[in-house]
């Protein structure tokens, strides 16, 4: 007697996975290609001006440092968009296979 259906258990198995880990895996590949990359200099860190605030008063308001994020590259952000397409596309995919009666 065999109780268990191994072709369906392998089924169950890729399908969980690429929906479970592959879909999420992509969303955060997708957000990754579009944040900005930030400069490596390692002088221009120690440079910058501290938040901390100057002198012993406690009222002294912290010196502010403006960040400048660079728009990323044009390869970046179509990668980008075909990640969040795929995902776009496995949503609606996975709604309009739930709404028909899909089992």
């Amino acid at each position: 007697m065999n109780f268990i259906e191994w072709g369906a258990l392998g089924q169950v198995l890729v399908a969980g996975l690429i929906v479970g880990a592959g879909i999420p895996a992509l969303f955060a590949l997708g957000l990754r290609l579009l944040a900005g990359t930030t400069s490596a200099d390692p002088a221009a860190a120690q440079a910058a001006p501290s938040s901390a605030p100057r002198g012993g008063d406690a009222n002294d308001a912290p010196t502010s440092r403006v960040v400048a994020i660079p728009r990323p590259s044009a390869a970046r952000l179509a990668g980008a968009i075909a990640c969040m397409g795929v995902v776009v596309g496995a949503i609606a995919f996975g709604l309009v296979f739930l709404v028909s009666g899909g089992h």
